[in-house]
């Protein structure tokens, strides 16, 4: 009987076929390739890198810390897709999953995984900060009353920015918009 080979798990990290990071209060300590690749890095110029190079907007990556702080506490993990920006300041969909690894300070250390979804949904030119907050929670099939209270704004607020996107997209309906946003043709 032949013994099973050693694993080695930091090559299997480096060479996971997703993207994956370990942060500490939001810095990247180590990335795999994957991650690097679609961001359009090198591994080592990610590591001891801010959460914040990788979104679009200094103020979209606060809100997100802000927003994803309670379920990192209830659950221990979160997930959603998200508008994120590559290197060369190319905005695109990722689907992204955190686990914090404390639950009592969930932004102290934590793994992440990133998934490219923009082949499956492409961003449309010209959205406002907000509009991309608002339309990455309307494909999660939330409704404006539940977007305002996760957001901060008014559901009337909620509803002027949804109305905007119905304008963006040609969108007759709030299930054409959702469609639209999916890349779906109804």
């Amino acid at each position: 009987m032949t013994q099973p080979l050693p694993i080695d798990f930091e090559q299997v990290f480096m060479h996971a076929p997703i993207g994956m990071c370990v942060s500490h209060n939001r810095i990247i300590q180590q990335a795999n390739l994957a991650m690097a690749a679609m961001f359009g890095y090198e591994v080592e110029a990610l590591r001891q890198t801010s959460f914040q190079e990788i979104y679009p907007t200094a103020d979209e990556f606060e809100r997100t810390g802000l927003r994803l702080v309670p379920l990192l506490n209830e659950k221990g993990f979160y997930s959603d897709e998200r508008i994120m920006k590559r290197s060369n300041d190319e905005m695109f969909w990722c689907h992204v999953t955190g686990h914090a690894l404390n639950r009592d300070n969930p932004h102290a250390a934590g793994i992440w995984t990133f998934e490219d979804v923009s082949a499956k949904r492409p961003i449309a030119p010209g959205l406002t900060p907000r509009e991309r907050e608002i339309a990455a929670l309307l494909v999660e099939g939330k409704t404006s009353k539940l977007i305002a209270r996760q957001v901060e704004l008014s559901p009337r607020t909620v509803e002027m920015h949804r109305a905007r996107l119905m304008r963006k997209f040609a969108a007759s309906t709030s299930s054409e918009l959702v469609h639209k946003l999916l890349s779906i043709t109804p």
